[in-house]
Formats: structure tokens, sequence, C-alpha cells
């Protein structure tokens, strides 16, 4: 199912520029009773009074979105049970372990403040496949016809939410919670759903931690921050000789690591670290990693050459969850940060995965630095090209230019074209091993189709 055929979910749920249609409040609300319905319908007869957990981040809009929410759900007869600011991982894994109907998050991710987005977990803490969004979607657009008189639902605190997420995290490398004992950690918590948590995990694991961007005020989430702005936990690393730098993006669902001479590891390179870890240990099943169309051709090099193998999945976290729940394989992610450790999880996870990382760092006695050179890159220019319109990409008049590149790189690189399934973007990526071509190449490509469909 392709995002053009769905009118409001994207690749991760509906996102959108908060208080702008349709993150407005009697569509937010008509959205609740749809998906209400849609829960219901398939939930059968029981005995328990049906809940919904809401989570949200800390972007200013995300009280109005909960409160619209809510009452669609309450409006037929569904408790809500309000988690507060937490990571979107840890809606997940309560939605899990309460038995909760459903869960929500109400976060635009590392979107800026200005946007914000709503996403479903069922009641087993995966994310929904495209059926039951179209469902949803078909119930908001339908006219509403009277249900007559139906219970309602009332609203409560889930307390201890934040607690319980953090020890679920801690609990994942057994009883030694001393076990990052001797680390200095610098995190960047982006002004995010993490400002809190992230930090109370790493130190009740035994590290120092030396935290930045954990004062959010509803506006500077992501703000010049967080792992969509490298640069920032790489000064600090360097700034305060930390042995590790841990960046966030907004909702915490993402995690980028920094070497002990401020150097950023991006996502292929910490999955490559992870797979050979875990190849070594003999706990990657079928010796295969998960990874997206996105990643870096010499992924799949460092890991074929320890004897395992790389599955490609679409882009976003759920296609990779999808992939690693249909082969039953434990370990998924992509390059820009998101990683499924399957054993602890089911969606992507920042702070469990650095915990994994870590743990997996500390036991090979080498530091970030040393890890990563079990990978070597091919070089790849990406840009990320903002648009007015979405045609066809078959349309566009930068078709010719593309397919001279393909055939020009041959089997020896590749050239990708896709919309974002979250923010108003064409992205362009091109591989091959002539890095002046192919950055070259993506200039010119990238400046035809801003002069044709640019915002």
């Amino acid at each position: 199912m392709s995002e053009q055929e769905r009118q409001f979910f994207g690749t991760d749920g509906i996102r959108a520029r908060a208080n702008a249609y349709p993150l407005v409040p009697d569509f937010v609300v008509k959205l609740g009773q749809a998906a209400a319905d849609a829960f219901l319908a398939k939930r059968g007869d029981s005995r328990n009074w049906p809940t919904v957990i809401i989570g949200k981040d800390t972007r200013q809009s995300c009280d109005m979105l909960e409160s619209a929410i809510a009452a669609g759900f309450t409006s037929r007869g569904i408790d809500v049970q309000l988690a507060g600011v937490i990571p979107t991982p840890a809606v997940a894994m309560l939605t899990r372990e309460t038995g909760a109907l459903f869960g929500i998050v109400i976060s635009a991710s590392h979107n800026p403040f200005e946007d914000n987005g709503i996403k479903f977990f069922g009641p087993d803490g995966y994310k929904l496949d495209d059926a039951l969004e179209l469902e949803i979607e078909a119930g908001v657009i339908a006219p509403q016809t009277p249900i007559g008189i139906a219970p309602v639902g009332r609203i409560s605190a889930l307390e201890g939410a934040a607690e319980r997420y953090i020890d679920f995290v801690c609990r994942s490398v057994g009883d030694d919670r001393h076990l990052l004992e001797g680390l200095v950690i610098a995190l960047d918590a982006a002004n995010g759903a993490s400002y809190r948590t992230s930090e109370a995990i790493l130190h009740a694991l035994g590290a120092k931690v030396l935290p930045m961007h954990h004062h959010p005020s509803g506006i500077n989430i992501n703000e010049d921050c967080g792992c969509t702005h490298p640069g920032v936990i790489e000064s600090l690393v360097r700034e305060t000789r930390a042995h590790v730098g841990v960046s966030h993006d907004g909702d915490a669902d993402r995690v980028l690591l920094c070497d002990e001479t401020g150097s950023v590891l991006d996502g292929d390179e910490l999955m490559a670290i992870a797979a050979l870890s875990m190849i070594e240990a003999g706990t990657l099943i079928d010796r295969t990693l998960v990874a997206t169309i996105m990643s870096n051709a010499g992924l799949d090099e460092a890991v074929t050459a320890a004897g395992g193998k790389v599955v490609r999945a679409g882009v976003g976290d759920r296609y990779v969850i999808e992939a690693m729940r249909a082969g039953g394989y434990n370990l998924g992610g992509e390059q820009s940060g998101h990683f499924i450790f399957h054993d602890f999880n089911t969606t992507g996870d920042g702070i469990m995965a650095a915990v994994q990382l870590l743990l997996m760092m500390k036991q090979s006695g080498k530091p970030l630095s040393k890890l990563r050179r079990v990978m070597s890159k091919l070089p790849q220019a990406q840009r990320n090209i903002r648009v007015s319109r979405k045609p066809a990409k078959e349309d566009l008049a930068a078709a010719a230019r593309l397919a001279e590149v393909e055939e020009t790189l041959g089997s020896a690189g590749r050239v990708l074209l896709r919309y974002s399934g979250t923010e108003p973007l064409l992205r362009l990526l091109i591989e091959g091993r002539d890095a002046d071509y192919i950055n070259r190449e993506a200039d010119a490509i990238a400046e035809l189709i801003r002069s044709e469909i640019g915002a």
C-alpha cells in the first residue's frame, strides 16, 4: 500500500502542522472515535473494560491534541490513561504490558515544534498495518451517525509510567546494574520526551551522565539539538572529554552515538557493530540483520564478511519490524538511528539501543572509535529537497538525468528517489565509489527538481 493511497497516515502515523488541518480538534476527536470503533470491532466480547494509553512529547500543542483524542475515545466508552511526557517506545511497552486496547503517541519526532503527529500502537505493542490505518481513515471520512446512548469513559493519570519504563530498560541488561560504571556519557535529550528518562537510565546503570538540552519549554524541542544536529553532541564530547555521546530525537525512538574523539557514528555503523557482536555471541537469529534500502552497501559487506546477511526493507521502522517479524529476526534498524532490538521491545527504542550498544562496547574492551572500523562505507550523496507537491517520480523532468546516472553506475552503485512520509520532502540518494561524481550529479539533479516542484 503506497503512502499516496492513504489520505492522512504516512510512514509514521499522521503528521502535520499543529492546529492546521488535519491536526485540529474536531478532526482529532473524530479520529479517536474512528480508532475506537475499529479496535472495538476487532476486540470482540470481553469482560474487561477497554482502556487506551496516551503518551506525548514536550510540544506545547500536545495538550490540545491529547484532550481532543481523549474526548473521542471516552465518547465511545473507552477509559483513557495519560502517561504524560514519555518516549514513544515507552508507550509501546506500557500498552503491551497493561493489556490496553491500544496506545497513542502524540509527537512529531524529529520535526520542528510547530508540527505534531499522532501514531498508534496495537495491543501487542506493534505499529498498525496499512489495512487498519485505512479502516480508521474510512471511519473518519464517513458521515457521523448517532450511536444512541453509550457508556462514557473516564480519564485518569497513569501513575509511575516513566518509572516503569526506566525499570524496563534497566532490566534488559540482567541483574548487574553497574555495567556502565566508569563510563562518562554526554547526553543530548533534544529537549524532548527523554529529558528525564534517558539520564535516569544511564545513571541507574552506573554511568556518569553529562546532560544537555534537557530543559523543554514547549517550543525548543529539536531546536539546534538532538540527533538531527550531530555537531552538537560531537562538540559536547570534545569539550567534556566524555567516553561516548548519546543523542536522541524529540520522541526518543532514535539515537546516534558519538565516539570519544567527537565523531558521530551513523545508524549503519552502529548496526554493523551490533550485528557483528551478536554474530560472535551467537545471539543474532539466522545471523541476519534487517536494514532499509537507504543503508550503505558497506553494511552488507561487513555483515557478509562475518558470516551473516542483510535483508532490506522499506524506509520506516514499522517496515523494518514487519520484515523482522516475517522472518523471525531479532535485530533491525535504519541509517537515521532507529534500532529495533526485538528481544526487548517491539519498536524503535533509542535508549534501549544505546544501552545495548554501550554494553557491547564495554564487553569488547574497545572504544567506539575502534569498533566502528568493522565497516567501511561507500560514498553516498544525499539531498533532501523541500517540495510544493508530489507528482509521480517518473514524470519529473529530472527522470532522464537519473536514468543516465543509474546506467553510468551500473552494478557499482545505485540511485534512490523517494518522497518522505512525514515531511514535504523528496529524498535523493546516490551511492557509488567516485565521491566527486555522485556529489556533482546529486547537486545537478536536486537543482532540476527544485526548479520544477521546489517549495
